[in-house]
């Protein structure tokens, strides 16, 4: 599904992914972790060329992302290539980034619109469905302002999945949320792994790690440090960065 070969990204002299390899499954579920500065947001933003490589490539289905190939040299796409190749991945925020004029029913009805061509009926009712999906049936009028935190971050997964994006891109979904609203996010995320959408969640919810994941991924300082299953990565890591991570936010 996913294929990540020697990537390499910098801003000015600070290389922060210093060369990843990682493959994820179709269907499947991988959490990645790691402390601050470690590059796990940069690696979600090269996934679908919000961030561009320097070196190395992105494959999803099989198709580069952000490039074609000619030969043994790599050409950048136009940006309209771009954002179809992004529209089959969806993108979830720390911070929402709701449209703040539009109700919730019109955050979710715009992509599908303007990125698939759907017709307005077409997007509305998927975007309902959604909504209720998510739990906010009764929430379609309501503005950004009106909703709580974890109202709007679930608004924000339903616009996300209104593209029926092959893969899902979450980032720290939870981390601006309130503590006691960080549960009605997570549910949502757990409906989806159980449906099988093929997800890729930073975060630092190391409980949610371990019951819906079924890789965990360790970043340090622009490397992947180790990969496993829950059980291996998180009750017997192998390496010593990943011990003294697990030993602070186990506690």
């Amino acid at each position: 599904m996913i294929e990540v070969r020697g990537v390499h990204k910098s801003f000015g002299h600070h290389e922060v992914l210093k060369g990843i390899d990682l493959t994820v499954e179709a269907g499947s579920v991988t959490v990645v972790l790691g402390p601050s500065g470690s590059g796990k947001s940069t690696l979600l933003r090269v996934l679908n060329h919000l961030e561009k490589v320097d070196r190395g490539h992105v494959r999803v289905d099989g198709s580069l992302i952000g490039y074609r190939q000619v030969g043994d040299r790599l050409y950048e796409l136009r940006e309209r290539q771009v954002l179809k190749q992004r529209a089959a991945i969806g993108f979830v925020f720390q911070t929402f980034n709701l449209f703040p004029h539009l109700t919730a029913l019109e955050n979710i009805v715009e992509a599908p619109i303007s990125a698939l061509g759907r017709s307005r009926a077409d997007a509305t009712a998927r975007a309902l469905e959604l909504l209720d999906r998510v739990g906010l049936a009764d929430k379609a009028a309501a503005y950004p302002r009106q909703l709580s935190g974890g109202q709007q971050q679930r608004v924000a997964i339903a616009r996300a999945l209104a593209l029926d994006p092959k893969l899902v891109l979450f980032d720290e979904p939870t981390s601006a949320l309130d503590p006691e609203l960080v549960g009605e996010v997570l549910d949502v995320l757990r409906d989806l792994a159980g449906s099988g959408t093929t997800m890729i969640v930073v975060t630092h919810e190391i409980g949610f790690a371990r019951e819906v994941a079924d890789r965990i991924v360790f970043l340090d300082d622009g490397r992947l440090i180790e990969q496993g299953t829950p059980t291996e990565l998180l009750d017997s890591p192998k390496h010593d960065r990943t011990r003294a991570f697990l030993a602070k936010v186990l506690v």
